[in-house]
Formats: C-alpha cells, structure tokens, sequence
C-alpha cells in the first residue's frame, strides 16, 4: 500500500455562512452554511505516512515554513482523526502550498484543510466517499467540509459526523458565474471571530434568521436564478459582520477599499449590472457577476486602485498524480 498522496482543493466563498461553533474541538457549527468554490485558486498538499524505521516527529510545512502554535494544532486534530481511523500511529511528513494569499478573507484554511484531508485518508488506503471526507475536513476548518464536495455545497449542522458533513448542490449557475476577486490586504483571525460572534447580543437573531435563508438559498440554486442567490449572499454578508461587529471586542474587519467596492458594485447595478459584492471574515471582497459583464466590473473595481483576479467555480477536491507531489 502506498502510504504516500498529493491532493488539491480550492478554496469557498461562503453564501449563507456559518458563524460560531457549538463544539470548538469538533468544529460543529450551529447550523447550516451553504458555500461555492473559487478556481483556478487553489491549495496541494503532498502526505506520507512514515514507517516505524524512519523519524516520529510529525512535520507540518505550509509554503515553505514549519507551522507551528495553534495552526499546527487544528493540522493535529485532523492528522489524528484519520490516524484513529486508520488504526495506526505511523508519523506523517506534511507539504502544503496555497496559490493565494492567506489570511485576508479568501479562504485559505477551507482549501487548506479540504487538501490535507483528502491527502492523509488516500495515503492512509481509507476507502471514503467525499462527503465522509468533508467530516475529516471539518476537524480543521467547517468551510473545509464544503471545499472537500466543491462546487456549490452545503454544510449541514449537527452532533456526530453521520448528520454533519457536506454535500454537493447541482446548479446550473455554475457555468455563467464570473467572481471578480478584490484584495483588501488586512490580516484577520476567523476562529477567534467565531467565538466573537457567539457572544454578541444578534447573534439569536442571527440564528432565528438563517434557516430560511438557507431553504432560499438551496431553491434559489434550484432554479438557476443569480439575482436571487446572489443576493441574498450579499445581505448574509451584512448579517455575518454585523454580529462579528458587535461582539465583546467590536471587532471591525472592513476597509475603507472594502466600503469602496460596495459603492462600486451598487452604482454598477444601478446602471443595469448583475452584480453583488460578498465578503466572508476579513476586508476582501468576492464581486459576483455574470460572464458578459466581468469585464466591465473588473475595470470598474481596478479604477478604485484594488487589485483584482477573476475567478470562476472550483469542482471538489481531487487526488493527484504522483509525479504532482510536492516531496
């Protein structure tokens, strides 16, 4: 058995986001989230389980530099979890590499995580169906879970990993979405944000809201109807930092580009534009357009002096080749 694997997964951009988690060490969130993937974006992470003979020290690489702290922690939750698995206590080697910026709001650890989990069960000859993946996945990161199915995906909530885990939403948006991607450099901490959340006096209304979002979300992906979706992604945008907002700390993620952008895509729709900014935890901005308009939105966001990628659906996260590995 090869004890060896490389896989990719691309990050999410969160649609009806998932804010506080009823059980931190699980990472089950309190309740649904619905999410899409960003391509070509992307994290590959190369695992080999060592044998008995060779070193017993875990070792974690992300872009080149050891991890260590509490990143290497959430990496421990998730190695463990397929050790367990497994039924081994083998050591591993970890490579990762991400072909985006990390830690401004474009998802990084749901890619990251999403990788790592697919890597680890294939090196580990584990015989699992992606939505069984999405729950090794989630112990790292929840939007993991969802970067594991791609694509559209929901999350649903629950106590044990039978009910929580994510699966992959048929749409026919995927081939006409167009995601104009603004970077606000702004370093932000999501897991401290979750904690955050929960402590602030919207976060009921927070929950008292969210589920019906989540069944027009899914209709609205049904029915192929961007303004609907997108939409509501927007206002769950608003939602989501209200209640980070007014948490104990007050923290404000926002940027003055940030507000800028908005301002940006509201003029543009007032001229007749489908388009809708989204935003997850952090200052930079998803533009969500159409393919005959993405042009003409990127020119308009890059005027403000913002750098900007264009992006369009990632599929569900997927074993490489060998000759792919990263060691």
């Amino acid at each position: 058995m090869s004890m060896k694997a490389t896989a990719r997964a691309h990050p999410i951009q969160g649609l009806v986001k998932y804010h506080g988690m009823r059980d931190p060490e699980l990472r089950l969130p309190y309740h649904d989230s619905i999410s899409v993937c960003t391509a070509p974006t992307n994290t590959t992470t190369t695992v080999e389980w060592l044998t008995d003979s060779e070193p017993a020290d875990d070792v974690y690489l992300i872009d080149g530099e050891e991890v260590d702290g509490r990143a290497a922690e959430r990496i421990e939750m998730v190695v463990d979890h397929v050790r367990e698995l497994a039924e081994f206590d083998h050591a591993v080697r970890f490579e990762s590499e991400n072909s985006f910026p990390s830690n401004i709001g474009f998802g990084s650890s749901s890619s990251g995580f999403a990788a790592a989990a697919l890597a680890l069960v294939e090196a580990a000859g584990l015989d699992m169906s992606l939505p069984e993946v999405s729950t090794v996945a989630r112990r790292g990161s929840s939007s993991a879970a969802r970067a594991v199915t791609g694509a559209f995906s929901h999350l649903y909530a629950g106590l044990n990993d039978e009910d929580c885990r994510s699966y992959r939403l048929d749409s026919e948006l995927e081939d006409d979405l167009k995601i104009v991607a603004a970077h606000v450099p702004s370093y932000k901490e999501t897991e401290a944000a979750h904690k955050e959340a929960a402590e602030s006096h919207m976060f009921q209304a927070r929950l008292a809201h969210v589920h019906d979002q989540i069944v027009e979300m899914r209709d609205g992906l049904r029915e192929a109807s961007f303004d609907r979706v997108f939409e509501l992604a927007e206002h769950d945008s608003l939602s989501l930092t209200a209640a980070t907002m007014t948490g104990p700390s007050g923290w404000v993620y926002w940027q003055p580009e940030t507000i800028a952008v908005f301002n940006a895509v509201r003029e543009l729709r007032e001229e007749g534009v489908d388009v809708y900014f989204s935003t997850d935890t952090g200052a930079s901005v998803y533009v969500n357009t159409r393919e005959e308009y993405v042009e003409e939105v990127e020119e308009r966001i890059s005027e403000i002096g913002i750098e900007t990628d264009v992006w369009e659906v990632g599929g569900p996260a997927h074993v490489l080749a060998e000759d792919k590995a990263l060691f």
